[in-house]
């Protein structure tokens, strides 16, 4: 019986887990340091405690960068059992984390499926799932709670979470006009929530729900950047840095409530302009892992 709930808690308490045992061996690293480092928030270990196929890796400060895939079934590629061949896929040419952005039909079947069979650490996106079963309008706040948690439940190791989108955010985003706009799915689809409803983004109303679930299953959060940049002309302006600032301080709430983060991040900008962002983001979001 584990007598921490995640993988920062151990951590926290001085605790060398299984998990920071595989990532130090496959990283050539001292354990002791991969438990500070966890400790500290700069390296995150996804690992749902339902994850039972899962092979551990390490994301962050120090680490190998580490390969992610992208699939999953929608309305326009339905395909079930051509998805489960992007799987093998993956996995066979040694792809570390598997995102499942399915949004159509029985989405908790493949993803059932997919976390049965992989040692990959596997992602998703609630907002995605939520609105392939209701009209986006119809959605409450409850419905994106109880979609987080069915994720976390089925075994889901870090979960997508635009919860940086408030409605601070949107309004630095409405006063510096873009060429653009909101080129993020998930940060699109709540924008036009908040728009239709009127209503805060409900992962930040509701943030402490949100951090309570993925605490119970040690779920990683990945705090997507919904305001990032979709062409070099937007980079760096009111709305990704504001809504960065509100993504360090979602980072400091998590980590207070032992849940390990990933920051997304810095979106499409000039070449000579990433080295400045990366060393923003790391400043303002506390050296916590990120995730591009």
């Amino acid at each position: 019986m584990r007598s921490y709930k995640t993988q920062m808690e151990a951590a926290k308490a001085g605790i060398l887990t299984p998990e920071m045992e595989l990532v130090a061996s496959k990283e050539y690293i001292a354990a002791e340091r991969v438990r500070e480092l966890t400790a500290l928030g700069q390296i995150a270990i996804p690992a749902n405690v339902r994850h039972t196929a899962l092979s551990a890796e390490g994301i962050g400060k120090g680490l190998r960068t580490k390969i992610n895939v992208n699939l999953g079934v929608s309305g326009d590629c339905n395909n079930y059992d051509s998805e489960m061949e992007k799987v093998n896929m993956a996995l066979k040419f040694g792809a570390e984390a598997i995102m499942d952005l399915s949004n159509y039909g029985k989405t908790n079947t493949f993803r059932k499926k997919l976390i049965a069979l992989s040692p990959a650490m596997i992602g998703t996106v609630p907002m995605y799932d939520a609105i392939g079963y209701l009209d986006l309008l119809e959605i409450t706040a409850e419905d994106f709670l109880k979609v987080v948690r069915a994720h976390a439940e089925e075994g889901v190791d870090f979960m997508t979470i635009h919860a940086g989108i408030n409605r601070r955010t949107v309004e630095s985003f409405k006063r510096d006009k873009r060429r653009m706009n909101i080129v993020s799915r998930g940060g699109s689809l709540l924008f036009a929530w908040m728009e239709m409803t009127g209503n805060e983004n409900p992962f930040y109303e509701h943030y402490e729900e949100v951090l309570e679930i993925l605490r119970e299953y040690d779920v990683t959060i990945s705090l997507g950047d919904a305001l990032r940049p979709g062409c070099i002309d937007d980079s760096t302006d009111a709305g990704q840095i504001s809504e960065l600032i509100e993504l360090g301080a979602l980072t400091k709430r998590a980590w207070e409530r032992d849940v390990q983060v990933m920051v997304e991040g810095p979106g499409h900008m000039a070449m000579n302009e990433i080295a400045a962002n990366m060393q923003l983001e790391k400043r303002i979001c506390h050296e916590a892992p990120f995730y591009v």
